[in-house]
């Protein structure tokens, strides 16, 4: 390990114990950011409420850390928006957002978006799918944004169990994720959960990233951020244990050849020759193939976009 990141670690990873509750308040009441949280979300009715019930309940109600809470729902055919609405959450479609730029499916896509719905200098980012969910992966992640200046980003770290055996989830960071981080951006090294859905960042940082789409979103913000900010603006918390619905093999195959996608981007904005991934589930006649395409597309920084620059004047 870089002796850069071995100092990192020592400087730039804490623990949700580290600042506590009255502090982070004190620090948002001096500098008067505000905190929004955001929940992308897909066919989440079983999660989704809850979540934003403790968001409410324990950084609205109870001390007033976050200012809005907002579910950007990418097309639910279940009723996520219905549970979200209910809990108190203000819902948002995906396709009601920017309406000029048709949407494509995938989670870079609502978080880019979301930017456009969102007022906080802050922005905090939650996965919908999270079981037991504890209001500490908020405070936890955004408390060093409010308390240091010189921090930019904060991406949450956690165990992650797998039917029951701790450690054994994030089985695409494992197997794709970090290999490619340790070979190409050994500065990232550092990071316990790259992809961890669960971050937190300036407004100012994120409105300057391109993000892609998919899948790929957590590994471009990190790398891209790195060329922006530079390492020491880049920071991690431990907010304890992350449950949540894990995805069959196959769904995990496309995460890691979109993850891979980002990263080839980034390594040589090169020409993919066939940016789709080909699977094989056996049918009645055998194996059969099943292609999909890779969500390749990314969408450019939010201050080039015309209606977000308009937001800002006004």
């Amino acid at each position: 390990m870089l002796e850069e990141v071995e100092r990192w670690l020592r400087t730039r990873s804490w623990s949700v114990t580290d600042r506590p509750l009255h502090r982070i308040l004190a620090a948002k009441q001096r500098t008067g950011q505000l905190v929004s949280v955001v929940l992308p979300a897909l066919n989440e009715e079983e999660t989704v409420g809850d979540i934003v019930a403790v968001i409410r309940h324990d950084l609205m109600q109870q001390v007033p850390l976050v200012d809005e809470v907002v579910v950007v729902d990418s097309g639910s055919t279940d009723r996520t928006s219905e549970v979200a609405a209910a809990a108190g959450a203000r819902v948002v479609h995906r396709d009601a957002i920017l309406p000029r730029i048709p949407a494509v499916p995938g989670k870079g896509e609502v978080l880019w978006r979301s930017l456009l719905v969102t007022e906080g200098d802050i922005v905090c980012f939650i996965d919908a799918d999270l079981k037991e969910f504890s209001s500490d992966f908020v405070s936890g992640i955004v408390g060093p944004l409010l308390t240091d200046p010189d921090v930019d980003l904060v991406k949450g770290m956690y165990d992650r169990p797998l039917a029951g055996a701790a450690g054994q989830g994030g089985r695409v960071t494992e197997l794709m994720a970090r290999p490619l981080l340790n070979m190409h951006w050994p500065q990232l090294a550092g990071f316990v959960q790259p992809l961890g859905g669960e971050y937190a960042a300036r407004r100012s940082l994120l409105e300057q990233l391109p993000f892609p789409v998919g899948y790929g979103v957590e590994l471009g913000m990190l790398v891209d951020s790195l060329h922006l900010v530079g390492l020491d603006a880049l920071a991690q918390v431990d907010v304890g244990v992350r449950k949540h619905r894990h995805q069959d093999g196959l769904a995990l195959g496309r995460m890691a050849a979109a993850i891979y996608r980002t990263a080839q981007l980034r390594l040589a904005r090169g020409h993919l020759v066939r940016p789709s991934l080909t699977q094989f589930e056996r049918g009645a006649d055998g194996f059969e193939p099943r292609t999909y395409s890779l969500d390749t597309e990314e969408r450019p920084p939010m201050v080039e976009i015309a209606e977000y620059a308009a937001r800002k004047v006004a």
